[in-house]
């Protein structure tokens, strides 16, 4: 006799390996940063844990909106995909626009809007925008994706938000594309269309890449850091820092170019200083964690009750997946540098609550799983 048969209600599924697996990378961001930052922090601000200050405060706030997505039912959010969509396209708008008091500038780029005493990125914005709403249309039309036409239209679809989003922030629009090619693979059962798309990618990437001055030196300084002069300083203090870690690292603390060597260390580059500290053998260790966080998602989306839900996990998953590629390649040199930030553990406000916010809609679908139905 079955449950149902017998009156007994499925046991519901919460993944409290996921939630495990985000704090402990949270923890462990913020001794990175404080090891990482004190330094630059005392000598900038006469604090030495300015830099950890800040990031407290932005776990806080983004604890908020973690708790919410995983308490509310992720349907919710399906009825929001369009608006969310064209919200995040007029936000990015809004940024390239000379508004006094609201567009906020830094290192010459303007990429932040003013909220009063806080401010935030549209860029990160539009990346959970696009799982929402590419979640939402998949689920609708995935017949239809058996006809290359319509893979293309709905590529077509994200080209407005692409383009605003890459003028100033070419990583962030590269990674938007990746996500949704992702989600259309994973709902598509055709795989050869995606060599078309990832060509096409590629040659837009190009485009905005060698039609910007800064953007084409950065390519110079990837090729020859060395003779690149100040583009170069980063990458090659990044690969001293790496290696000198050797296997074991120099110690927690004991990192030499953290003092000045490596420009804004406590961000996109602080994965060089964990090879320095903790070594080979922590750099491998911080590796696996995000694997861990990977399966456990992979889990989520292969349980999930429905295909809406699955494709959410699928995008956040692609999402994890190719900011910790970028950023760990941005480091080594593999690729140009790209400002990516390595998730959970840089220093940054809008990146972090609004990761914590796709964290909290992974786990709202895994509560929709039901025990005996696991795989």
């Amino acid at each position: 006799m079955s449950r149902r048969e017998r009156g007994e209600k499925k046991t519901t599924y919460f993944d409290y390996n996921l939630l495990f697996i985000i704090i402990f990378l949270l923890c462990f961001g913020l001794v990175m940063l404080f090891s990482t930052s004190s330094y630059t922090s005392a000598n900038k601000y006469g604090d030495s844990a300015h830099y950890l200050k800040l990031q407290l405060r932005n776990i806080a706030v983004g604890l908020i909106p973690m708790y919410l997505f995983a308490k509310i039912d992720y349907h919710f959010w399906k009825k929001f995909g369009l608006f969310a969509y064209i919200a995040s396209i007029l936000l990015c708008v809004m940024v390239m626009l000379p508004i006094p008091f609201l567009v906020r500038s830094s290192h010459g780029k303007a990429r932040w809007l003013n909220l009063g005493p806080l401010s935030f990125q549209p860029s990160e914005l539009a990346k959970l925008a696009v799982i929402i709403f590419l979640a939402m249309l998949l689920e609708r039309i995935l017949k239809q994706l058996d006809q290359f036409r319509n893979v293309i239209k709905v590529m077509l679809m994200l080209i407005p938000l692409f383009v605003v989003v890459a003028v100033n922030n070419l990583s962030t629009a590269v990674i938007i594309f990746a996500i949704a090619g992702c989600m259309l693979f994973v709902a598509s059962r055709k795989v050869w269309p995606f060599v078309g798309i990832a060509g096409a990618g590629v040659g837009l990437i190009a485009v905005f890449t060698f039609c910007v001055g800064y953007r084409s030196t950065r390519v110079d300084a990837w090729l020859h850091p060395e003779t690149a002069g100040d583009a170069g300083l980063q990458p090659l203090m990044g690969l001293y820092a790496i290696g000198s870690g050797k296997i074991f690292g120099k110690g927690l603390g004991q990192s030499l170019q953290k003092l000045g060597n490596v420009p804004e260390a406590q961000n996109d580059m602080i994965f060089s200083i964990i090879c320095e500290e903790l070594g080979l053998f922590g750099a491998v260790c911080v590796i696996l964690l995000y694997v861990l966080l990977l399966w456990r998602m992979m889990v989520i989306a292969n349980n999930a009750k429905d295909l809406y839900g699955a494709l959410l996990v699928s995008g956040i998953m692609s999402h994890m997946a190719i900011q910790v590629i970028l950023n760990i390649a941005v480091v080594t040199n593999t690729i140009p540098n790209t400002g990516v930030t390595l998730p959970f553990i840089s220093y940054g406000g809008t990146s972090l609550v609004f990761l914590m916010a796709e964290m909290g809609l992974a786990l709202s679908v895994s509560r929709g799983i039901h025990l005996d139905s696991i795989r």
